[in-house]
């Protein structure tokens, strides 16, 4: 099922029982107020999709748990290793495919066996016979499964996708979700998915947030199996109606040609 909940945001974990805490952030360019005493709690291995308008905040709190940019003490914690992914794969053009992924591991213990598990994260992705090709070699799909693979290979407790998707075309899109899926529940671990597409934060996430004016305002919980969640069903109807609405945007039909992602269960 899906389920409106009025503070779902945090919960009445400890810290240490948190891959993600967040409480009474703020953000501020200049005199313009990004984000307003923001809270957020992301437990291990849970899948949570943020949506919000353009220029709510979703990109500054994503850096914010990246550790890109600084915050004041106390107010963001994150508990163990975190990758990220974002709109432009954002690859470095004069070094082959294996070793923008393995630029990862540059700084850290696994430094002298980056290229080996680089090779094996980008078999994970579906690209083993692109590991010497060059950047623009690539399509869009296969740049950003680079780019997938390159947050993935240190083993990350928390994934940080930052529209990764969205210039991609429709199928592309379709696969590129189903291997999200596959890889998170691989590997365990919690994700966070900024995106504007409400139907993709449905089909993909356990946990949808709304950001709004910078402030946490609206959330939902969806139960249903993944290979239940047509936007058709009244079960996700209902929930899709509300999140629009509260996006500012007014409900239409879903787009009846776009199938649930398959999957096992509630995962």
């Amino acid at each position: 099922m899906a389920r409106l909940t009025t503070d779902p945001t945090t919960t009445d974990r400890r810290p240490t029982d948190l891959v993600a805490r967040v409480r009474r952030h703020n953000r501020s360019f200049g005199s313009t107020h990004v984000l307003r005493e923001v809270d957020l709690d992301i437990r291990p291995g849970e899948f949570v999709a943020l949506l919000g308008r353009s220029g709510c905040g979703k990109s500054t709190l994503l850096r914010s748990l990246t550790g890109l940019d600084p915050v004041p003490a106390g107010e963001v914690e994150v508990h163990g290793r975190t990758g990220v992914a974002f709109q432009e794969p954002r690859l470095l053009p004069w070094k082959s495919v294996r070793e923008n992924v393995a630029l990862a591991l540059l700084n850290t213990e696994q430094r002298d066996r980056r290229h080996g598990l680089a090779d094996e994260t980008l078999a994970e992705v579906g690209l083993t016979e692109k590991h010497d090709a060059w950047p623009l070699q690539l399509s869009g799909g296969q740049a950003q499964r680079v780019s997938l693979a390159r947050a993935l290979v240190s083993n990350p407790e928390l994934l940080l996708l930052d529209e990764p998707f969205s210039a991609l075309d429709a199928l592309t899109r379709i696969e590129m979700h189903q291997l999200v899926i596959e890889l998170w529940r691989r590997h365990s671990m919690a994700i966070l998915l900024v995106t504007h597409d409400v139907d993709e934060a449905l089909a993909l996430a356990d946990r949808l947030l709304v950001l709004d004016q910078g402030r946490m305002s609206h959330a939902w919980e969806i139960t249903i199996p993944r290979s239940d969640r047509a936007p058709s069903r009244p079960e996700i109807a209902g929930p899709r109606a509300e999140i629009l609405t509260a996006l500012g945007v007014k409900p239409t039909p879903p787009n009846p040609n776009r199938a649930a992602h398959s999957g096992r269960g509630a995962a």
